[in-house]
């Protein structure tokens, strides 16, 4: 899954899926300013990690600042509500998040409250990449414990159950308003025009898409993913500039019902890369068009303030942060 675009305010960026680990001087910094870094750049602010570590707030922010001085990087952006890491913090967060967890982890005393399994991660986003590639990608965590219970839906009705404590992760399919919510970039979707081989040659393939836009597809069925063909009418606006005026033969409220039904002969459609790329590698499809800028949309990684008290739910989105950039 590959993104680009984003819609709302929040306020939180993330890191290049390029960037090459931060270093971190040797010597330097203790693991004391380290898990104090942690929490912040976990729950979004200096007062919601004060109160997960049983810290006051102005013992944070002077731990924070002598983490920045020793580094000789700012980590946060202070602002009116919360903070927003700077890119160097997500790097940074990636890079320790997980041996910190894992040393808290071993490092309990046996016994008591300490020793009891963490609670289940509550995970949800979109069934169709849930399926293809994040539940694939935490296949190691189960294996070492961990335990998830998934939700699959829409993203707006996803994240106001976030925000009522149903989840502790969504996979979002735009940057979510406000600042309740911690997001980062997981990864980008890149939309491409498939049809069946049938189909690509009764149109005149691509060669005649590309000489005549979207007049070539008149007459062909289109499956869509809903009534208001949502991404049809996306890769319309941003691939020819128009409008599209048609109307769906099918619809199906599960994309990879979509590519089945492509991949039979039923039609074309819309589809994002990462689902149907082993049918474009096969021959089972065929990509319509190859625009110079193709649609993309963002994917983001959003959590539930006050959910990283739970250390598998910080497992849980490191693994997935590192694990996206192959998607």
């Amino acid at each position: 899954m590959r993104n680009r675009n984003s819609n709302g305010g929040e306020e939180v960026s993330g890191p290049a899926p390029a960037s090459p680990a931060p270093a971190i001087p040797p010597g330097l910094p203790d693991l004391n300013l380290l898990r104090t870094f942690l929490a912040v750049h976990r729950s979004g602010s200096f007062t919601a990690a004060a109160r997960l570590l049983g810290l006051s707030q102005p013992t944070v922010t002077t731990q924070i600042r002598a983490l920045e001085r020793q580094l000789g990087r700012e980590l946060f952006e202070r602002l009116p509500r919360g903070v927003a890491p700077a890119p160097y913090a997500d790097e940074l967060a990636a890079r320790v998040g997980a041996p910190l967890d894992e040393l808290a982890v071993a490092t309990a005393p046996a016994g008591g409250e300490h020793d009891t399994q963490p609670d289940p991660v509550h995970l949800a986003g979109p069934t169709e990449l849930l399926s293809t590639r994040v539940l694939p990608a935490l296949a190691p965590l189960i294996e070492a414990g961990v335990r998830l219970r998934v939700a699959t839906g829409l993203t707006d009705p996803l994240l106001e159950e976030l925000r009522a404590g149903r989840h502790d992760l969504v996979i979002s399919t735009h940057r979510p308003r406000g600042r309740a919510l911690t997001a980062v970039p997981l990864a980008d979707e890149e939309f491409v025009l498939v049809a069946a081989p049938a189909w690509a040659d009764r149109i005149g393939g691509p060669a005649r898409i590309a000489a005549e836009g979207p007049a070539a597809l008149h007459g062909v069925p289109l499956i869509s993913y809903a009534e208001d063909l949502p991404i049809a009418r996306r890769y319309w606006r941003h691939v020819f500039g128009r409008r599209l005026t048609g109307r769906a033969a099918v619809t199906v409220p599960d994309l990879r019902a979509v590519l089945a039904a492509v991949a039979a002969g039923a039609g074309y459609s819309v589809l994002p890369r990462y689902l149907c790329e082993q049918e474009l590698a096969s021959g089972a499809l065929i990509a319509l068009h190859a625009p110079e800028d193709p649609p993309i949309n963002t994917g983001y990684l959003v959590q539930r303030p006050g959910s990283a008290s739970n250390p598998h739910v910080a497992r849980v989105r490191t693994h997935l942060l590192q694990a996206a950039r192959t998607w």
